[in-house]
């Protein structure tokens, strides 16, 4: 018996022995489960107002429309009709921007729902991976000639190439992408392509005058202001200095990447 109770003794000492520590540290996907800290998530959709104004001040310059400011694009459709605009078919570009943006605007949100919401990291990674595969498809399109990018063009002005439509529909369908995620994050003070509303929310604020702590939506307003202000700038300044489109959606291209990868390291909600 005693030579039983010895055997049993090092299994007991074992099992009474400190429960083995497991990591506290959530795997890949558990970390792509996690939800974004808006006051952090607002960081990138600044950057993306910069981005807004950067694509427009360059694609208005080329192409004669806008591919994320719908309000001007609505404007040229409707001069359109009366052949007041200035290019050949500049309505049609337009019509096609505000089309494709408003498909975007479906898809982008419907691809929210499907994967779990607005503010999940997976959910803003591949959004925002969409977003910079559409830019680099275009900037390669013009990069490689397939669509014109000199600036000025060189072409007669009523030539009319319809494959500049390929490139304004891919980037006002990413352009969707944007105020779509700024919805999903909750932090709707920064819409990204919208400057008109942003304005009447920012001077109409009546805590406008609180300290810089006090207000920060009123700071993110101002700061998406001159952001957007800043990348038009930018824009039309390097298409003029190059004499063509795709340095800049290049740029941008560069700048969606970063925050796509920015995604995944940004902290979650405490």
């Amino acid at each position: 018996m005693m030579q039983d109770e010895e055997k049993l003794e090092p299994s007991t000492i074992a099992r009474s022995g400190p429960p083995l520590e497991h990591s506290s540290r959530p795997s890949f996907l558990g970390q792509l489960s996690e939800e974004i800290d808006s006051n952090l998530g607002s960081l990138p959709l600044l950057a993306c107002c910069f981005a807004t104004g950067l694509t427009d001040g360059t694609l208005y310059n080329a192409y004669g429309t806008f591919v994320s400011m719908q309000t001007g694009n609505t404007v040229f459709v409707a001069l359109g009709t009366s052949g007041q605009n200035n290019r050949p078919f500049g309505w049609a570009r337009s019509l096609c921007s505000i089309g494709c943006f408003t498909i975007g605007c479906l898809a982008f949100s419907r691809f929210h729902n499907l994967i779990g919401g607005g503010r999940l990291r997976r959910t803003l990674f591949f959004s925002f991976l969409v977003q910079t595969v559409c830019v680099i498809v275009a900037a390669t399109i013009i990069q490689t000639g397939i669509v014109d990018g000199r600036y000025p063009s060189r072409r007669d002005p009523t030539d009319v190439d319809f494959l500049e439509l390929v490139p304004v529909a891919l980037l006002s369908f990413q352009a969707a992408g944007q105020i779509v995620n700024s919805r999903g994050l909750r932090v709707s003070e920064v819409p990204t392509v919208v400057i008109t509303s942003l304005l009447c929310d920012l001077v109409s604020d009546e805590e406008i005058l609180q300290p810089l702590k006090k207000n920060v939506k009123r700071n993110r307003r101002a700061i998406a202001f001159v952001l957007t202000l800043l990348g038009a700038i930018c824009g039309g300044w390097i298409s003029k200095s190059t004499g063509a489109v795709q340095p800049s959606l290049w740029f941008v291209g560069a700048i969606k990447a970063t925050i796509t990868i920015s995604w995944l390291f940004l902290n979650k909600t405490s």
